[in-house]
């Protein structure tokens, strides 16, 4: 009987009908590629790319964020002038119909006024725009930050599923080997039929794994498109890269904390609404002090402009009462500010010290499988496997030799996936790549 090879050259053979029909299949649909492009979905960059270009609620912030820009010079401008046109004496004393012809009339006043707020108020009202737009920039980063982390974290969960649908391919096939193994000991009467049948259900079993993996990967690339403004159903190219983990030395907990501080884009816009709060409050204490509104009047009698007045008019702040509860309530919005600030930092500096955590262990994690488990799980399947040829152990062991193979590899293949959803919260929380 020719059934001595190993697992690991059973499963370079897989990958080698694999590469072959991928292949063929790359020749089939190479028209439709070079009218349509290459889905996007390798790796996690071309996502990122389109979701830039269509996600429609990170446009939205963008746009929000553009128009709270363009704030800035109105809250700083004057206000508009205004024109009054006063005619005088339309009857000229009774001795004419009444008229609307200012040279006719007694006398006509033209008045142009132009108010003017208090020294520093436009000042400060254009400097609580600038605060505020700042706010919606860093809302806008935010979003952008959130909805990158999204698409990391799906991608990463798309990876693990479709690597564990070649894995589960690859058993299955290892599966129908194991079984052909005992239908030929079970013909020659070197083993019990049950083995046949316990090989047949592990297939079985496997085949419904497959069923459900392939649904969990349509439902995981659905999620995907979702975010990318694509139909639901498009196609994803098959996840063929992860992005390398940051080195151990770039991890230092009290760098990044600092780079959080001065980079997350939630503590930005809390920062720019705690600048906005402290103008507000000194805006309102302006308010103790009146507005002016200064006149120009040219007066027309006749065809010609005989006199020329000039006009000052202020508002008297006489209800104190209101101003002090306007500047109490300034100075509440202020504390609020500075404690939502506050509350936001401390909320994210404990998120950091979980990620933290969490990537150094699914680090380590896909390392150990890599390095120690993976290999002693090989060499315990081929050593059970010869020995099951050989008559010396039974099939349940070669099947439990089996099952520690599959382990070992979802375990590599989660902690890979694990290590990529922590280095996309980590840079959701830095508002950065690493």
């Amino acid at each position: 009987m020719q059934h001595q090879s190993s697992f690991l050259a059973h499963a370079r053979r897989f990958s080698a009908l694999a590469a072959t029909a991928l292949l063929a299949a790359s020749a089939l649909s190479m028209p439709a590629l070079a009218q349509n492009g290459t889905p996007p979905g390798a790796d996690v960059d071309s996502l990122l790319r389109l979701a830039r270009e269509r996600n429609p609620d990170y446009a939205a912030v963008r746009q929000e964020a553009s128009a709270a820009s363009e704030r800035i010079e109105a809250a700083g401008a004057l206000p508009d002038p205004r024109l009054r046109v006063e005619l005088q004496d339309l009857t000229m004393s009774g001795t004419q119909n009444p008229t609307l012809s200012p040279s006719r009339v007694g006398s006509t006043k033209y008045t142009v006024m132009q108010d003017l707020p208090w020294f520093g108020k436009r000042d400060l009202q254009r400097e609580i725009a600038v605060r505020e737009a700042d706010g919606a920039q860093g809302r806008a980063r935010a979003g952008w930050a959130e909805l990158a982390a999204r698409i990391k974290n799906g991608y990463a969960q798309f990876y693990y599923i479709d690597q564990n649908l070649r894995l589960s391919t690859e058993i299955l096939d290892l599966l129908t080997r194991l079984e052909q193994v005992a239908q030929a000991r079970y013909a020659g009467g070197l083993a019990a039929q049950t083995d046949v049948i316990r090989a047949q259900m592990e297939r079985s079993n496997m085949q419904n794994e497959l069923i459900a993996l392939e649904n969990d990967k349509r439902t995981a690339q659905s999620r995907l498109n979702v975010l990318l403004a694509r139909p639901a159903n498009a196609e994803l190219a098959a996840p063929q890269r992860l992005r390398a983990l940051p080195p151990p030395a770039r991890l230092d907990h009290d760098a990044l904390q600092e780079r959080l501080r001065n980079g997350n884009p939630l503590v930005f816009a809390d920062e720019a609404r705690v600048g906005a709060a402290e103008k507000s409050r000194d805006l309102t204490y302006k308010n103790r002090y009146p507005d002016l509104t200064l006149g120009i009047v040219p007066v027309q009698v006749g065809s010609g402009v005989r006199q020329w007045e000039v006009m000052l008019e202020l508002n008297i702040p006489l209800q104190q009462g209101s101003r002090r509860s306007k500047e109490r309530e300034a100075e509440a919005l202020l504390a609020a500010a500075r404690s939502r600030k506050e509350a936001t930092t401390n909320q994210l500096q404990s998120e950091l010290s979980e990620t933290l955590s969490a990537l150094d262990a699914a680090r380590r994690t896909a390392q150990l499988s890599a390095d120690r488990l993976l290999p002693q799980a090989e060499l315990t399947f081929r050593s059970a496997l010869a020995s099951y040829e050989n008559g010396k152990v039974d099939f349940a062991t070669v099947l439990e030799a089996q099952r520690q193979i599959r382990q070992a590899r979802q375990t590599n293949i989660k902690a890979q996936a694990e290590g990529q959803a922590r280095l996309a919260d980590l840079e959701r929380l830095l508002g950065e790549d690493l």
